[in-house]
């Protein structure tokens, strides 16, 4: 069983590359300005306007920016949790303070990350969130999503599963990369929505 994703993983490692490639070509105002158009989006999903915990994270690089939904879903008084890696690519959580609380940390062979200074509140807090932000590279026509590959929200979503949890699950991504099909493994899981600067899309 565990040799069945094996197959897909050069088209994964692939694609990856051409997702990333296109991603660094975007000019910085382009970044900002979809920063902006993301927040709006997103906080039309009525999962949103309707959730008291929110696990989501903060982008960097050219990432499609979250900084802006951040920052709103605080101020209409929702906690927001962000993730903190591990050692083992496994995630802890901390609570969202403000831009002020965020550290830079840099984790060895990867890019500097954004995490939480305050208290550690545990892998499975998690678990108590209605919506979770899934960081992601594409997602494709039936919801499937292309991760950057390190493993890390595999683990969050099959936590969720083991606890019993079904928090909506949604991805912020730019247009071009809401994609006809995605390679897939076994353990795959559809999102419930994506969100993009042109608006959202459900998947059933």
């Amino acid at each position: 069983m565990s040799h069945a994703g094996r197959p897909a993983e050069p088209d994964k490692r692939t694609l990856r590359r051409e997702l990333l490639a296109v991603r660094n070509r975007l000019p910085d105002g382009d970044l900002r300005e979809t920063a902006a158009t993301l927040a709006v989006r997103a906080l039309e999903l009525p999962e949103l306007a309707d959730a008291r915990v929110v696990a989501a994270y903060v982008s960097v690089g050219s990432e499609p920016g979250t900084l802006a939904l951040l920052d709103a879903l605080r101020a209409r008084g929702v906690q927001v949790l962000l993730p903190v890696l591990l050692p083992d690519n496994d995630l802890d959580w901390g609570a969202y303070a403000g831009p002020d609380s965020l550290a830079e940390i840099r984790h060895s062979g990867r890019m500097a990350l954004f995490e939480p200074s305050g208290e550690r509140l545990g892998p499975d807090a998690v678990t108590r969130a209605d919506v979770v932000l899934l960081p992601g590279l594409a997602v494709d026509a039936r919801g499937l999503r292309l991760g950057r590959g390190g493993g890390s929200y595999d683990r969050v979503l099959a936590r969720l599963e083991r606890a019993g949890a079904h928090p909506a699950l949604v991805v912020l991504l730019y247009d071009a990369e809401v994609v006809e099909r995605v390679p897939e493994e076994p353990h795959d899981r559809p999102v419930h929505a994506v969100v993009t600067p042109s608006g959202v899309q459900r998947f059933g």
